[in-house]
C-alpha cells in the first residue's frame, strides 16, 4: 500500500525536480544503487520493472525504503498493463509510470488514489492523459522530441505538467534547456544511474552526479 498521497508525490517531483530510475536484478546492487541516489539528495525512485522477478526485487526495495530511507518515495516505471500496476500497487509503489497512455492503468491507479504518470508523444495523447486524471504526463522519448516541443506544448497548455524521459543527461546545458522549456521534472536514467569507465557501479559517484544535478536544477530555476 502507498505510504504517500498522489499530490505528495507530484510536489515531491516538482520540488526536488529530478527521479532517477533503473533496474537491477541483483537485490544487493539495487538497494546500494538506492542508497546513492538517496544520499545524492533524491527522494524519488522509479523502479523500471523490465527484468524477470522485478516484482520480487522491488518488494525488497520497497521494504528497505520504508525501513532505512526516511523520506524515500518508491515507484516504478515501464508498467504496460492494469494487472502489474496493481500488483506494485499492492507492494507499495507510490507512483506508477507508462510507457504508453493506457486506460485501464489509469483506472486502477485513481481507483487507489496513486499517481500514475503516462507516456505521451502528442498533444492530443497528454489532453487524454490529463482527462484521466494524469498530474505529471512523461514524455518518452524524450530525446527524441526534444526541449523544443515542450516549449510548444507549455505555450496553449501552460497548466500541463511534463517529465521527459530518455535523452536527459546531468549536465548544465541538457538541464537548462528542458527547464527553461517549462518541464516540471525530469527522469533519469543510465546517465545518472551507471558503471563507471571500468565496467563497476561506483556508488559515489552516483552520489555525486545526482547531488549536482539536484543542485543544477534548483540553480538553473533560480535563474529562469
Amino acid at each position: 500500500m502507498a505510504q504517500f498521497t498522489r499530490m505528495q508525490v507530484a510536489g515531491v517531483m516538482e520540488e526536488t525536480g529530478l527521479v532517477p530510475l533503473f533496474f537491477n536484478s541483483d537485490v544487493a546492487v539495487a538497494k546500494k544503487l538506492l542508497k546513492a541516489c538517496y544520499d545524492g539528495g533524491a527522494r524519488l525512485l522509479e523502479f523500471t520493472a523490465r527484468g524477470d522477478f522485478a516484482s520480487e526485487i522491488f518488494a525488497e526495495l520497497t521494504k528497505y525504503a520504508i525501513a532505512e530511507l526516511p523520506g524515500m518515495i518508491m515507484g516504478v516505471g515501464s508498467v504496460t498493463d492494469a494487472a502489474a500496476a496493481s500488483l506494485y500497487m499492492q507492494l507499495g509503489a507510490n507512483f506508477i509510470v507508462t510507457p504508453v497512455l493506457r486506460e485501464d492503468i489509469a483506472l486502477v491507479c485513481n481507483r487507489r488514489k496513486v499517481l500514475w504518470s503516462s507516456g505521451c508523444g502528442s498533444l492530443t495523447e497528454i489532453a487524454r492523459a490529463e482527462e484521466l486524471g494524469c498530474e505529471i504526463v512523461k514524455l518518452f522519448p524524450g530525446g527524441i522530441y526534444g526541449p523544443q516541443f515542450v516549449k510548444a506544448i507549455k505555450g496553449p497548455c501552460p497548466w500541463t505538467s511534463i517529465m521527459p524521459t530518455g535523452g536527459v543527461a546531468p549536465t548544465r546545458e541538457n538541464l537548462a534547456q528542458w527547464f527553461q522549456a517549462g518541464v516540471t521534472c525530469v527522469g533519469m536514467g543510465s546517465k545518472l544511474v551507471s558503471k563507471n569507465d571500468q565496467g563497476q557501479w561506483d556508488y559515489k559517484l552516483i552520489t555525486e552526479r545526482t547531488q549536482k544535478a539536484i543542485n543544477l536544477i534548483k540553480e538553473i530555476r533560480a535563474n529562469k
